[in-house]
């Protein structure tokens, strides 16, 4: 019985964000403001920025932060910073949604703050969402999907046992990885480190429910995307509240 709810719940979460970015005349067909924006099934979301990427992504925090604040009642949030090879807690799962928005900081955005690589801290953050099975399970990173710890190419990179051991963690937990990418000093001048870290973001997204989110090898806006899963989710999910 609890197989199946797990499988259930990551089953609905992928419709939604299939929805979301597969389809988005459903929401053209459907036009609606204010409260039809928002999402309406209450959420465990972990949002992780790796630290080291471009400190432009400071200035995409204030969309995120309003995200955060409209997730529905009985929301979990938390906040995490993969940074110097550690997993930075800035507030742990919380329902205080103010409380977890106030937490996002812009990224420090140089190597000194480069973690060993984001994977290991990416199964850290999932081994502490809510095993209660009340919410609907996400985590959104922010990265470059970059690790070069044992080397630089595709099988050390895209297939590293980091990667592989979050995807499998993610899998037990039911929970859906969604990425956004953003660049490091490294990624924005390297193209082919650039597209070794998307490949990464595409295989942990692909494997556990969710997808990546890029454009080219640079810094796009979280805007759109968060406008289309909040409306997606209210979509799909109205019906079951």
């Amino acid at each position: 019985m609890k197989v199946n709810k797990v499988v259930a719940a990551c089953a609905a979460i992928v419709i939604a964000f299939s929805a979301a970015f597969g389809a988005p005349a459903a929401v053209e067909n459907n036009p609606a403001g204010g409260e039809a924006g928002r999402v309406r099934v209450p959420l465990n979301l972990a949002v992780l920025i790796q630290d080291d990427v471009t400190q432009r992504v400071g200035n995409e925090l204030g969309r995120t932060r309003e995200f955060i604040r409209q997730l529905p009642a009985g929301s979990r949030v938390m906040v995490g910073y993969v940074t110097s090879g550690s997993l930075q807690v800035r507030q742990a799962f919380t329902t205080d949604l103010e409380r977890a928005a106030r937490s996002l900081r812009t990224p420090v955005g140089n190597g000194a703050a480069s973690p060993y690589n984001p994977f290991v801290e990416v199964r850290e953050a999932l081994k502490k969402f809510p095993a209660d099975g009340k919410n609907f399970n996400a985590l959104l990173l922010v990265s470059d999907g970059l690790d070069v710890s044992r080397g630089f190419d595709p099988s050390t990179t895209v297939h590293s046992g980091d990667l592989n051991n979050a995807v499998r963690e993610a899998q037990q937990r039911g929970v859906a990885v969604y990425t956004f990418y953003a660049p490091t000093r490294l990624t924005a001048s390297s193209r082919t480190a650039a597209n070794l870290g998307q490949s990464a973001l595409n295989r942990l997204t692909k494997e556990t429910g969710g997808r990546a989110f890029f454009q080219g090898t640079d810094f796009v806006s979280f805007d759109p995307y968060c406008r289309d899963f909040s409306r997606t989710l209210y979509h799909q999910f109205a019906g079951a509240i």
